[in-house]
């Protein structure tokens, strides 16, 4: 009996225990000013990739690109960055003269098309938008004088012109790709992008004009550093920024994961320091949780709206200075923000990220990445801080027990008290196509149109000798207004 009893009570700690150490709190200092190391923002770091044949579509026919866009330039002051590429860039060839922006024939509406053809009106829509735009043109066919004669109707016509791609993902080629018809590694890779993109840059007269890279192997067998270390001089003067693609996949519980979301981030380390010792940005050009459009259990979940918002600090934090979020086919597209009909998820996630970083100079972490629990503190030009984003990535779904949560205190505050808002759903797997929106600050925002709504709700949180207690529901987050 003695044994047995023991035995009850060995159990009943060990619960306590795991229930102390699943609440425990985090305690943090924020600092008075940004240190030295602390990570300078961009402007707009959160961006959107387009898929090249759906791009006239996204901006013609879908009624929420423009408000969603917008609703990010109210926040910042800056419209977002966009790319405008992905697989079909590769089997597009450039018509001068078509009026059409895009031509082509697919068996159903929600198919990419093998192949297609442009015209010069592809650019000029693009070029009504007013932020910047990098545009990705055709090199897998081998056909360079028609890439050149379509980029130098992009640099003519388009006054938001950042820079050209030259090829998506070039590693996945061989055999498919005429300009891959031979021997085809990351070594014939690099070569042929040097000479393209000299002969681009020479074309347009233009340096600083092309974003190289474009690969989504996972470095160092592609990727900036190999790449860069193939480079002449001149090759590198045509070069404006390095990219790279990345879906990391999984699981729901493992995608929201803070500390997964950080291991997948540093992948690209090398990458950015080989970027930066050549004076060039580094970004991402393009992303999204799942690759091929998502997956159904996966990227239309609230899950996937907590990772987007983390995994955009995590690469601002890593120097990426842009990430571009990939939408792909309209109708067929699980992790795309919004569509003709419903709103994403994620685009709560992006939203959010976006009011964090809004008008914010530098960036640092306080947590080191390790676990569940992240505390970001974006900072002004004065290096002052200016807001703290508080994540819980414990995963909670629906009907599996009580929703745990964390504890954070942050020390070193100066107001007597600090607003915040809420980003919540009921649970990780909370979808707006089934009827389970989330909020931020109370609010939502409408399909069809992305138009905000509902009322701004805001939380007061007293701070006592310089520190303030918050607490963050399991897959929540709390973006915390300092100044």
């Amino acid at each position: 009996m003695f044994f047995l009893s023991m035995k009850k009570v060995l159990c009943v700690l060990l619960v306590l225990a795991n229930r102390i150490v699943t609440n425990a709190t985090v305690t943090y200092t924020v600092p008075a000013s940004a240190a030295t190391g602390a990570t300078a923002l961009d402007p707009a770091p959160v961006g959107l990739s387009f898929e090249f044949f759906a791009f006239p579509s996204y901006f013609k026919n879908v009624t929420a690109t423009n408000q969603c866009l917008q609703n990010f330039e109210t926040l910042t002051g800056t419209w977002p960055p966009i790319r405008i590429g992905g697989t079909t860039q590769d089997r597009a060839t450039y018509d001068p003269n078509t009026s059409a922006y895009v031509v082509y024939t697919v068996a159903a509406s929600t198919d990419a098309p093998a192949a297609l053809t442009f015209g010069p009106a592809f650019m000029t829509l693009a070029g009504t938008f007013a932020g910047s735009v990098v545009l990705g043109l055709n090199r897998g066919h081998d056909n360079i004088t028609n890439t050149i004669a379509a980029a130098k109707i992009a640099k003519s016509s388009m006054t938001n012109l950042l820079a050209i791609e030259l090829g998506n993902e070039p590693e996945y080629w061989s055999g498919v790709q005429p300009i891959a018809s031979g021997t085809w590694t990351p070594a014939t890779d690099a070569a042929s992008q040097d000479d393209w993109d000299i002969q681009v840059g020479q074309a347009l007269s233009t340096q600083s004009i092309i974003q190289a890279g474009n690969s989504n192997s996972a470095p160092p067998t592609w990727g900036a550093a190999e790449l860069i270390s193939t480079e002449n001089t001149t090759a590198k003067s045509y070069v404006y920024d390095y990219a790279h693609h990345n879906y990391p996949g999984g699981t729901l519980t493992s995608l929201m994961s803070h500390s997964s979301i950080s291991s997948n981030v540093e992948i690209f380390t090398s990458d950015i320091v080989a970027a930066t010792s050549v004076q060039k940005e580094y970004v991402l050009g393009e992303t999204n949780s799942v690759s091929g459009g998502g997956a159904a259990d996966v990227s239309p979940a609230f899950g996937a709206a907590l990772w987007t918002m983390d995994y955009a600090l995590r690469t601002s934090l890593a120097n990426i200075k842009r990430t571009y979020f990939h939408h792909g086919t309209i109708g067929a597209c699980y992790y795309c923000w919004w569509g003709r009909y419903d709103m994403g998820a994620p685009y709560y996630g992006a939203y959010a990220a976006v009011a964090a970083l809004a008008g914010g100079s530098y960036i640092s972490a306080l947590d080191d990445g390790s676990t569940n629990y992240a505390v970001y503190i974006i900072y002004d030009s004065a290096r002052k801080p200016l807001r703290a984003l508080l994540y819980n990535s414990d995963y909670y779904a629906v009907g599996t027990g009580t929703r745990g949560s964390q504890s954070f205190v942050l020390q070193g505050l100066t107001a007597a008290s600090v607003k915040a808002k809420r980003l919540t759903a009921a649970g990780a797997g909370s979808r707006v196509d089934q009827g389970s929106n989330p909020t931020f600050g109370g609010q939502t925002f409408a399909n069809v149109t992305c138009a905000i709504g509902g009322t701004e709700v805001f939380e007061s949180t007293a701070v006592v000798t310089g520190a303030a207690t918050f607490t963050v529901a399991a897959s929540e987050a709390l973006l915390l207004y300092l100044q």
